[in-house]
């Protein structure tokens, strides 16, 4: 049977150790957590021993890809050239620090083009990642797909193959699915994910896809409004997200749940998703 590499965000205010102590707690081999303060802000220090120690519980446990998020702050498409200076000079920092913990990955929104229109913002987004992307790198960064409000970039799979296309180190390069976000941008994953996975395929290609950001939605498909709702508790449900998880050109990714939850709660989803594994017998 294949195993379903599942996990949460996590706090990492005590650092490495701790987060992958309670991702096992949850029954969880992978895990998301804030590069810093999710609205912005200097990172903590990293602890060189944490790291190891860390490093070595993952591979006695098999962990999956870690996915690190970038702050909320982080606009690489900004008006002003102050907070394009902030969102490329964070990512370095973070990409860097990420280093220490090879082989993960580091998911970012795409930003919002504030009225510049979308042409000027994924030409912003792609100037970024070309002078924050470097050949050695082993972390791979993730461009996350969004739910379209307001002027958010990402919007639809043509806009992050638009992103892709203006970078150089393309294999540096993935892509985040969020179910919410794709659902209230008007991809129908409740009933016809086969045709959402064979548009992302045709426009993006399957192979970039690394990482599934799994959540329900508080609302109806096409909302445009990205507003998260616990797995069961919203309008996509339970039995499409189970599909989700156990299509086979999805079922060996990592999925990491952004629901409105605490411990027990997460706990209780993750318990939950392995249960809808274990009954497809996949």
């Amino acid at each position: 049977m294949s195993k379903l590499h599942i996990g949460c965000h996590l706090s990492n205010s005590k650092g490495y150790l701790a987060m992958g102590r309670e991702a096992l707690e949850l029954d969880a081999d992978t895990f998301a957590f804030f590069t810093r303060n999710p609205r912005g802000g200097k990172a903590k220090d990293i602890d060189p021993k944490d790291v190891d120690d860390f490093l070595t519980l993952c591979r006695e446990h098999s962990f999956a890809p870690l996915v690190a998020h970038a702050p909320y702050t982080l606009n690489p498409c900004a008006a002003k050239e102050n907070l394009r200076d902030f969102a490329r000079e964070t990512m370095i920092d973070d990409i860097r620090r990420l280093e220490l913990t090879p082989n993960n990955y580091y998911n970012f929104h795409p930003g919002s083009h504030v009225g510049q229109g979308a042409d000027v913002g994924i030409d912003l987004i792609a100037d970024l990642l070309n002078s924050v992307l470097y050949p050695r790198q082993t972390t791979t960064v993730l461009l996350e797909t969004m739910a379209g409000k307001g002027s958010e970039v990402g919007r639809s799979f043509e806009e992050i193959r638009a992103v892709i296309d203006k970078v150089s180190l393309k294999e540096k390069l993935g892509v985040c699915l969020d179910t919410c976000h794709i659902s209230d941008a008007g991809y129908d994953v409740i009933n016809d994910l086969d045709g959402v996975l064979a548009e992302f395929d045709r426009i993006i290609g399957l192979d970039r896809l690394k990482a599934i950001h799994l959540n329900d939605s508080l609302n109806p498909p096409a909302a445009h409004k990205d507003r998260h709702a616990k797995i069961g508790e919203g309008h996509i449900g339970i039995e499409a997200l189970a599909r989700v998880i156990n299509h086979p050109k999805l079922k060996d990714l990592p999925f990491i749940l952004e629901t409105p939850n605490e411990h027990e709660g997460y706990k209780k989803e993750i318990a939950l998703l392995r249960e809808e594994r274990a009954k497809a017998g996949i």
